[in-house]
C-alpha cells in the first residue's frame, strides 16, 4: 500500500467476515526468508523492531538497544518476566461504591459488584503494563487476546476477565497446546462461548466450532474437518460449569452432565474414536485426547504461523512468503513441540522481518498508536502518588480513545478478534475511517497544545524533552530532521524537512531566529514572552509531524 494512499482509498460498501487469505497472488513483494538478518543495525532497525515487538519506544530505548547487537536485543525482548505483577485494586470507588471491596483493596478475591468499575480498572491496569513493560510479553498477550478473543462485557464478571487475561499472559511464549487446553476450560471462555451450558442433554457447539475454525486449524483449503467433527467435539466438552461460589469463580466439571458415549470423528482425523469416559477425570481425559488429535494435524502449525505473521509483519501472504517464511516457521514450531518462543525469536531475527518491504507499511492499530505515543511523546501519565480519581480518570481517557478508534481493550468486536487481522481485502485499512481519523488527530492536538484537564491534573506531552533529546536543539535543521527521524518509520525527504521547518520558522525567517529563541529559553526560562514563543513554535512543528500520513504507519 502506498504510504499516503490510505487517506483517499475507498473501502468496499459492505464486507463480511472472511478467512485470512492463505496465499494471495499479488505482485512479488520480497523473496527474503527466515535466515538471520545481517544488515545494518541502526536507529531505523531498532525502531522497526520496537514498534512491532513492543508498543513503541522513547529515546532511551533507542540508545539502549542501539548499543547492543540485533541478536542481543531480540534475546532481551523475548526474555519475559514470569513474575505475576501486583493484582489490580479498587481505584474506582472515588466515583461509585463497591460494597464488597474497599478502596485500594484487591477486588479479585471479593464478591462481584460494580463490574463496570472493575472492568475499567482491569483495562487501565493492562494498559499501564503495555506502556512500562520492556519485553514482548504484553504484545504477545494482546496477540493471544485477539486469537482467543473474548469480550469482558459478555463475560460480565471482571474477576473472570482477569483470570482469562492472566492465563494469556502466563502462557504467551509457551506451549500452545497447553494454552489451548487451559483456555478451553477457562471460566471466562466457558461463559463467553456457552461452554458452561454444554450438557449431554443439549450439546452446545459454539466453542467446539471456534476451537477448530479459529483457534487451531483455521479455514484454509487443507482444513477439512466436518460438521460432524464439530458435533463430536461438542460432546467431548460436555459437563463443564462455573463455580461462582469461589472468589474468583473457577471451572467445575460435573460428570453427571457429561456425555459418556464414544465420539466418532471423520476421515480428516483418521476416523478417530474418542472412547467415552466417566467420573471426575472424564472431562480432562477426553479433552486431552481430542487436543492430541487436533494438534497432530499440520494445518494447526500453518494457521498459527500465518496469524503471527499478519500480527507482527504484514497483512497479506503471497506465494513467496508462504514458501520462505510460513512453511519453515511451521516446521520449527512442530520441531519444538508447539512452543512459541523459538518461532518468535526466529521471526524477529529474520531477514524477512527487517526487509525494507515490511517497514512502515502497516497502519498502527489504536493501541499501538496511543500507547506508543504515551512513550514517544513523554506523556506525563499520573504517578502512583496521585489520587485514584486522577489516575483512573486519565488512564480511562487513553483507553476511551482506543475505544473511539475501534480497538477496545478486552472487548474485541467478536470471537474472530479485530477485523484488521483477518478481513480481506481491507485488513489494516479498517483502522482509518471518517470517524477514527479525526479522533487520532484531535487527541494529538489536545495532548500537544493545552493538555487534557481532569480532576485537577493536566495530561500533556513533554515537547521540551523531545527537543532536548536531539543532538543540537538550537539548530533548526538538526531539530526538525531528528524529530522527523524519531517519529516516522522511514527517512524523510529534503522537501518534507523543509516544509516541516516552516512551522518552526514561519514566513521563511532565517535559522538564527530559532537559535536565539531556544538559547534565550535555556538561559532565561523566566522570560515569559520568549518561553511562550518557543513553546508555540515547537508545538506547531511537532504537531505538523503528527498530521503526516507517515505518522500513522509503523
Amino acid at each position: 500500500m502506498n504510504r499516503r494512499e490510505f487517506f483517499s482509498a475507498s473501502l468496499p460498501k459492505t464486507e463480511g467476515v472472511s478467512e485470512l487469505k492463505q496465499v494471495k497472488k499479488v505482485e512479488r513483494r520480497t523473496s527474503s526468508g527466515i535466515s538471520e538478518y545481517t544488515g545494518t543495525w541502526s536507529q531505523w532497525e531498532v525502531k522497526h523492531l520496537l514498534s512491532r515487538a513492543l508498543f513503541g519506544y522513547n529515546h532511551a530505548d533507542l540508545a539502549k538497544y542501539g548499543a547492543k547487537t540485533m541478536s542481543e536485543t531480540v534475546a532481551e525482548l523475548i526474555n519475559i518476566d514470569e513474575t505475576v505483577p501486583d493484582l489490580p485494586i479498587n481505584d474506582y470507588s472515588f466515583n461509585t461504591t463497591d460494597p464488597y471491596c474497599p478502596e485500594n483493596a484487591i477486588w479479585l478475591t471479593t464478591r462481584s459488584s460494580n463490574n463496570f468499575g472493575r472492568r475499567m480498572s482491569l483495562k487501565n491496569w493492562w494498559m499501564k503494563h503495555m506502556i512500562s513493560d520492556g519485553t514482548i510479553r504484553e504484545k504477545m498477550t494482546l496477540f493471544w487476546h485477539n486469537h482467543f478473543a473474548a469480550e469482558s462485557a459478555a463475560i460480565a464478571d471482571a474477576r473472570m476477565a482477569y483470570v482469562y487475561l492472566a492465563l494469556l499472559r502466563k502462557h504467551c511464549m509457551g506451549d500452545l497446546k497447553v494454552l489451548t487446553k487451559e483456555m478451553t476450560i477457562d471460566p471466562g471462555m466457558l461463559k463467553y462461548l456457552n461452554g458452561y451450558v454444554n450438557s449431554k442433554e443439549a450439546p452446545d457447539e459454539n466453542y467446539a466450532r471456534e476451537l477448530q475454525e479459529l483457534f487451531t486449524l483455521g479455514k484454509g483449503p487443507e482444513s477439512k474437518y466436518t460438521e460432524d467433527d464439530v458435533k463430536a467435539a461438542a460432546r467431548v466438552l460436555t459437563g463443564w460449569r462455573i463455580d461462582y461460589s469461589k472468589n474468583p469463580p473457577v471451572r467445575l466439571f460435573q460428570s453427571s452432565r457429561h456425555d459418556e458415549d464414544d465420539k466418532q470423528f471423520s476421515a480428516f482425523y483418521g476416523n478417530k474414536v474418542i472412547k467415552g469416559q466417566s467420573g471426575a477425570t472424564a472431562g480432562e481425559g477426553e479433552l486431552d485426547e481430542m487436543l492430541e488429535m487436533i494438534f497432530a494435524k499440520s494445518e494447526v502449525s500453518k494457521h498459527i504461523i500465518r496469524r503471527l505473521y499478519v500480527f507482527f509483519v504484514y497483512y497479506e501472504i503471497d506465494a513467496d512468503t508462504e514458501a520462505n517464511v510460513i512453511e519453515p516457521l511451521a516446521q520449527l514450531y512442530e520441531t519444538n513441540n508447539h512452543n512459541i518462543k523459538p518461532v518468535i525469536e526466529t521471526l524477529l531475527k529474520s531477514e524477512h522481518f527487517f526487509d525494507q518491504a515490511n517497514r512502515g507499511c502497516i497502519i498502527k492499530p489504536p493501541l499501538d498508536y496511543m500507547v506508543g505515543f504515551a512513550k514517544s511523546g513523554y506523556v506525563n501519565l499520573p504517578a502512583k502518588t496521585e489520587s485514584n480519581a486522577v489516575r483512573y480518570s486519565h488512564e480511562k481517557y487513553i483507553n476511551d480513545i482506543c475505544v473511539g478508534s475501534e480497538q477496545a481493550l478486552l472487548d474485541p468486536p467478536g470471537v474472530a478478534g479485530w477485523p484488521a487481522y483477518y478481513q480481506a481485502p481491507s485488513f489494516h485499512e479498517v483502522w482509518i475511517s471518517s470517524n477514527t481519523m479525526p479522533t487520532r488527530v484531535s487527541v494529538m492536538g489536545q495532548l500537544a497544545y493545552n493538555g487534557r484537564k481532569s480532576q485537577g491534573y493536566t495530561l500533556k506531552m513533554n515537547l521540551f524533552e523531545i527537543a532536548e533529546n536531539t543532538s543540537n536543539p538550537s539548530d533548526p535543521n538538526v531539530l526538525v530532521s531528528e524529530c522527523l527521524d524519531y517519529f516516522l518509520p522511514m527517512p524523510s525527504s529534503e522537501n518534507l524537512k523543509a516544509s516541516t521547518k516552516e512551522f518552526l520558522l514561519p514566513g521563511g525567517l532565517p535559522d538564527f531566529n530559532w537559535t536565539t529563541i531556544w538559547n534565550t529559553y535555556k538561559s532565561d526560562p523566566g522570560d515569559a514572552t520568549n518561553t511562550k514563543t518557543c513553546t508555540d513554535l515547537l508545538t506547531y512543528m511537532i504537531y505538523s509531524i503528527f498530521n503526516l500520513a507517515e505518522f500513522q504507519l509503523h
